[in-house]
């Protein structure tokens, strides 16, 4: 048989109700796994979902997570987190088609980023998108 004295049942009341005062709204908002600035980037060979994906999660502060990190952040950070507008490289890329199909999501400095582009293949890719999509080096 187990006795608790006052003292102790008291104190287990008091302990109760303040693991229900402190608990909060069962709707209270989801916190962001990644505050800050980041990207998922992924890129699939083909032009569709069904070809081989490999991603990598990109952090700009400080630049991590990422093959080429420093170089991807500072190419976002010129273009303001907007990829179609990193500069493209003059380089000349062969004409075979083999599609890769680019894709970001995340946030650049608290704004949605969800960025989708299929390129004809992988040079035209780096070409247009400099280091951000190269996961693969």
């Amino acid at each position: 048989m187990t006795y608790l004295s006052r003292a102790t049942a008291a104190a287990g009341a008091v302990l109760a109700a303040a693991g229900l005062l402190g608990a909060g709204p069962a709707h209270a908002a989801a916190r962001d796994p990644f505050p800050g600035t980041w990207l998922y980037l992924t890129v699939t060979k083909g032009d569709s979902e069904a070809g081989g994906t490999y991603g990598s999660l990109l952090r700009c502060d400080p630049p991590r997570g990422h093959v080429h990190a420093a170089e991807a952040c500072a190419e976002l950070a010129a273009a303001d987190g907007d990829i179609g507008r990193i500069p493209a490289e003059n380089v000349i890329c062969p004409m075979i088609f083999a599609p890769v199909t680019a894709h970001a999501r995340g946030q650049w400095h608290g704004r949605q980023i969800d960025f989708r582009q299929t390129y004809a293949n992988a040079c035209i890719l780096r070409a247009r998108t400099g280091a951000v999509f190269a996961l693969d080096e």
